[in-house]
């Protein structure tokens, strides 16, 4: 299993070690083992959960508090997945896939709710862009010649 210090994250990540310690501190990124001098060493699994928050907050727009919350949630999945993969009785796998889509659910309202701020915002844009047009249209309409004399 191949190892990587920080500063291979932090580039492959588009990250600053900083940020990554900080995701770190906060619980958005559990700790990474450590060398007995006490350096990070991260797993390629580690990366690629590292990745994910970054897509989060970038894509999505998530806050800090938002991207923890997405962050538990999807850790939860995860650990519904592997509970079900262990079990094999009917009734205990319906009931894990219940569990799992409940979880979904609410992953998919955050999102939800994120996408409502964004379609607000571009509603907001477009009512201005609209006023800005009638405004045009209204001082051409004062000067149909253009002229900036007045």
């Amino acid at each position: 299993m191949s190892l990587y210090k920080i500063d291979d994250v932090a580039k492959e990540c588009g990250l600053t070690k900083r940020t990554i310690r900080y995701y770190e501190e906060i619980g958005v990124m559990p700790s990474p083992q450590r060398t007995d001098g006490g350096t990070r060493l991260y797993t390629r699994e580690d990366i690629d959960y590292l990745k994910k928050v970054v897509r989060a907050k970038e894509v999505l727009g998530f806050s800090l508090q938002e991207l923890h919350t997405y962050v538990a949630t999807a850790d939860a999945l995860n650990e519904q997945r592997f509970d079900y993969q262990q079990t094999t009785e009917v009734r205990e796998r319906i009931e894990k896939l219940t569990a799992m889509e409940t979880t979904l659910d609410g992953q998919l309202q955050l999102i939800e709710q994120k996408l409502q701020s964004i379609h607000a915002v571009q509603t907001e844009l477009e009512e201005l862009r609209e006023r800005v047009r009638r405004g045009i249209q209204k001082l051409q309409a004062h000067d149909p010649k253009g002229d900036e004399d007045g």
